[in-house]
């Protein structure tokens, strides 16, 4: 089964949070106002608010690479999560 473009796996979320983090941390401009300063917390704002400027390429078992649609995946995602953010 090939996983769907518009759906996020578990490690793809946290791998976004975590890149996303560490841009922040490092003096990447701030998408969201936010009135945190820490760098993880402003990344699951700008997750939540679907504003993270990042792409994803899937590897297929074929050796072909996919896009992953961020912004309806970001949106399925906390759909599907609500508890999380």
């Amino acid at each position: 089964m090939i996983w769907p473009k518009d759906r996020l796996t578990r490690f793809e979320v946290a791998r976004l949070l975590g890149a996303r983090s560490l841009q922040v941390s490092l003096g990447a401009p701030v998408l969201v106002k936010a009135e945190n300063t820490e760098a993880s917390k402003i990344a699951r704002i700008e997750f939540k608010e679907n504003v993270i400027p990042m792409t994803i390429k899937r590897k297929l078992p074929s050796g072909e690479h996919a896009s992953v649609e961020i912004k309806k995946a970001i949106e399925s995602w906390v759909k599907e999560h609500p508890g999380e953010f």
